[in-house]
């Protein structure tokens, strides 16, 4: 460390040591601001809520008074009164500065209802819900804790854009029952004129929030947002990303820490990327070097299976074991070169249109499989792919499927209707074996992967179903395996290929890579 980065965290020390660094001082005046908006904010709720207490007090002072009436005038009409009676003495409690209409309710004779009503223009019987009318009307049991058996009930209700406050009760002992109607026109007025203030006050209080919220912009986000965007071009592969750090904050520490992190990434990835390159230069170096002798040793095996019938017999069981390990160990090659090429990026699409059922039965025939496999597929639906890869996926998976399946095997071919990517080829390979264990399914695309560590010295290679899905890839499409279940066993490999891979063959994958016709039908061995 020089000697100014010393001075430099002294520096920072002491100033970290008072507590009281330039940020903090920047976070806590603006965290200030927004506690005093929020008190703010919050008064102003609190004050909108009191409207409630508005419609409480007038409707409790028109009720208070609704009551007395009832108690000074509607109990001193006679049992059965008149409908004069009842009219006069509804125009009275409803006169003066109540504010409301009355409507009486009484019995001239018994089941002979009349009805006086202060105003009939304004307020009727008919105005009364009928919950309402039920709740007065509805004799409660006098207990200790009810010393009356008819109380007054109200609600608010609307007619047309009016609020109005509707109550009723009925003289305890016989007599009329009683209804007032009262408009809230007013209070709702009152109200809204507040809810304009308050709307008013709020916006200024916005207005203020956003200007404060973009002076902490300025001073606090600001190297916020720096940070963000290194950090995105980093996650984009822009491994030389630096951040240019001026003082002595909390986020000037973390942008030094961020610069130090990149550039320990930086130098991890590149030699990552050095002993890769390494590692795949060896691969493909030796694969080419193992082709020479492997091509000599195919010949020579080649003609001693010819032979083989006129070998000793003590003999024979050695040159045909020479015969497989050799086929095999050249198909291993070929794979591994084939590996190499997607890793290096140069594998390429070479397209053409396919009859997609011709392209499956040629597949299946060349390998002698037709009496092991059944085929649902209608001629006639084209697709352009590449018909090689494809002939190495289709070998791969039907090949493991004999494999490690149950027999039959049945390949189905369909089009489905995609979505933005257009229409799909689907290719669904279906064994009636038992199945693949669950704890195995998340690994069967894995290279040289065998779920079964006693038999490491199987046919497979482990690379088949690999090579499959990397030629899959290639294509933008894509392979999945799962496990039947329809209660006849087995396990499920369904293929999906756009129609038409016409847009993934100029991408990123291509390169110069030289195809050639070389048989990768060896199957991974999965189960």
């Amino acid at each position: 460390m020089t000697e100014a980065e010393k001075k430099g965290a002294a520096k920072r020390a002491i100033l970290a040591g008072l507590g009281w660094t330039s940020l903090r001082l920047r976070l806590v005046v603006v965290f200030g601001l927004v506690a005093l908006t929020a008190a703010v904010s919050a008064s102003g709720i609190a004050y909108w809520l009191n409207r409630e207490a508005v419609l409480t007090r007038t409707q409790d002072a028109a009720l208070g008074d609704f009551r007395q009436q009832m108690q000074n005038r509607a109990a001193s009409l006679p049992p059965r009164p008149t409908q004069n009676e009842l009219q006069t003495t509804a125009e009275q409690m409803a006169g003066g500065d109540s504010g409301y209409s009355v409507v009486l309710l009484g019995e001239r004779d018994e089941g002979k209802p009349i009805v006086g009503a202060s105003d009939p223009d304004v307020f009727t019987l008919d105005d009364v819900p009928r919950s309402l009318r039920d709740a007065v009307n509805e004799k409660q049991a006098v207990t200790a804790g009810n010393e009356y058996p008819y109380h007054l009930f109200w609600l608010r209700t609307q007619r047309g854009n009016t609020p109005y406050l509707v109550g009723g009760t009925r003289i305890t002992g016989g007599g009329p029952t009683g209804y007032l109607f009262k408009s809230l026109e007013q209070e709702r007025a009152d109200l809204n004129s507040l809810a304009w203030s308050l709307g008013i006050a709020t916006a200024l209080a916005l207005v203020g929030s956003a200007l404060i919220a973009q002076a902490a912009a300025t001073t606090v986000l600001r190297p916020v947002r720096r940070l963000g965007e290194a950090a995105k071009q980093l996650g984009e592969g822009k491994l030389d990303t630096r951040l240019h750090v001026s003082g002595t904050d909390e986020l000037a520490e973390l942008s030094r820490t961020f610069n130090r992190a990149a550039e320990s990434l930086e130098k991890q990835v590149a030699d990552m990327s050095a002993r890769e390159e390494s590692s795949r230069r060896f691969v493909a170096d030796m694969s080419h070097e193992l082709r020479t002798p492997l091509t000599a040793l195919t010949a020579v095996t080649e003609v001693l299976e010819d032979e083989q019938e006129t070998l000793d017999p003590m003999i024979a069981p050695a040159v045909a074991l020479v015969v497989s390990e050799t086929r095999r160990l050249n198909d291993l090659v070929e794979n591994l070169m084939e590996v190499t090429r997607f890793d290096a990026g140069t594998a390429r699409l070479v397209l053409d249109n396919v009859d997609v059922a011709d392209q499956v039965t040629a597949c299946i025939d060349a390998r002698a499989w037709l009496d092991a496999v059944e085929l649902d597929a209608e001629r006639g639906m084209m697709a352009r792919l590449d018909p090689r890869r494809l002939d190495v996926i289709l070998a791969n998976l039907i090949g493991n499927a004999l494999k490690h399946g149950g027999s039959p095997v049945r390949v189905a071919v369909r089009m489905e209707t995609g979505g933005a990517g257009g229409d799909e080829l689907v290719i669904e390979v279906r064994d009636h074996g038992p199945g693949i264990p669950e704890d195995v399914l998340p690994h069967v695309f894995d290279r040289f992967f065998k779920a079964s560590a006693s038999r490491p010295r199987s046919e497979g290679s482990g690379l088949g179903l690999s090579i499959a899905m990397e030629n899959a890839l290639i294509h933008g499409g894509r392979i999945s395996a799962a496990n039947s279940t329809d209660g006849d066993g087995g396990a499920i490999f369904v293929l999906r290929l756009p129609r038409d891979a016409s847009g993934i063959a100029g991408d990123g994958r291509s390169g110069s890579v030289q195809e050639h016709d070389g048989d990768h039908g060896e199957a991974g061995d999965a189960r």
